[in-house]
């Protein structure tokens, strides 16, 4: 079988981290396994992606920077009969997030959150009417904390022409500051063929909020408790069928519960190191399932 990675010219940038190295360890792996393995950067037109038997998301990390043009990718793979993993289907619908709010209405619990249109006024009051102390603004399409911005409202109102020009290129998002992401951390749970493989808790570095490891943040592997892995696996279940991999993102809720903060279909780290071998081994053989 010959897989293409799919991922994109700024992993470059990534070099010198453990970001980097997942593609590589991930290849390896399937290469000791019997797989012919190809990067492919989903934007090089000169790829021919119908010769492969398998092409597979992996770090097209520069997709938000270029939605349009990684929708025309999209349209063009369905064009030419390619299987992508993730399906392009359900692709299409998670690079923005405002899904939130769909799976919200569908019963999930979320970070509160508020959607702000392209174009529309910023209107900081009404961001805190809710009593947080801190809120969140962050683009619906995006990543690696691009344009994401935690704010008083102070701060917020300073900001606001600065807010503005960027409401007025995008959709937004705002949320309520979680500050237990500065505690107890913000969870990351990761299925392989919509089972549940390995999950890691991560915190940000001190002073920060964001908790991406290239910007500081901590990792550290855990067993995910029982209510959040039943939870992280009905969301997996109902809104990423036929997925190779998900990653759910989320938090502790005040009253207990789990809040979902993302459903990480596209890009994301995997976290495979923090999964030990068998993460490995438990993605090899969902790749095996779906490519059949």
């Amino acid at each position: 079988m010959h897989v293409a990675l799919v991922t994109s010219v700024v992993l470059e940038q990534y070099a010198a981290t453990n970001v980097a190295n997942e593609d590589d360890l991930l290849a390896a792996y399937l290469r000791r396994h019997g797989l012919q393995v190809t990067p492919a950067v989903w934007s090089d037109a000169a790829v021919a992606w119908e010769s492969f038997d398998a092409v597979v998301l992996k770090s097209p990390w520069d997709y938000f920077d270029r939605p349009a043009e990684f929708h025309a990718w999209l349209d063009d793979l369905d064009r030419r009969g390619v299987r992508l993993l993730n399906p392009t289907s359900i692709v299409r619908y998670n690079a923005d997030k405002a899904y939130l709010l769909d799976f919200e209405a569908g019963g999930v619990a979320i970070v509160p959150t508020q959607l702000l249109k392209r174009g529309s006024r910023v209107q900081p009051a009404a961001w805190f009417a809710g009593g947080a102390e801190k809120v969140v603004f962050k683009p619906t399409v995006s990543g690696g904390a691009k344009d994401t911005f935690a704010l008083t409202l102070a701060e917020a109102e300073a900001a606001a022409p600065q807010l503005q020009a960027l409401l007025d290129e995008a959709d937004f998002l705002v949320q309520p500051f979680v500050p237990q992401i500065q505690t107890t951390g913000e969870w990351s749970l990761v299925f392989f063929g919509g089972e549940l493989s390995h999950a890691v808790l991560k915190t940000p570095k001190s002073g920060d909020f964001r908790v991406q490891h290239y910007l500081g943040g901590g990792i550290q592997p855990v067993e995910a408790p029982a209510p959040i892995a039943a939870v992280a696996h009905a969301v997996v279940q109902r809104f990423a069928p036929g997925c190779l991999y998900a990653r759910v993102d989320g938090v502790d809720a005040p009253d207990g519960g789990f809040w979902l903060m993302e459903l990480e279909l596209i890009e994301p780290f995997l976290y495979l190191e923090s999964g030990s071998e068998a993460a490995y081994a438990r993605y090899y053989e969902a790749l095996l399932q779906l490519a059949k």
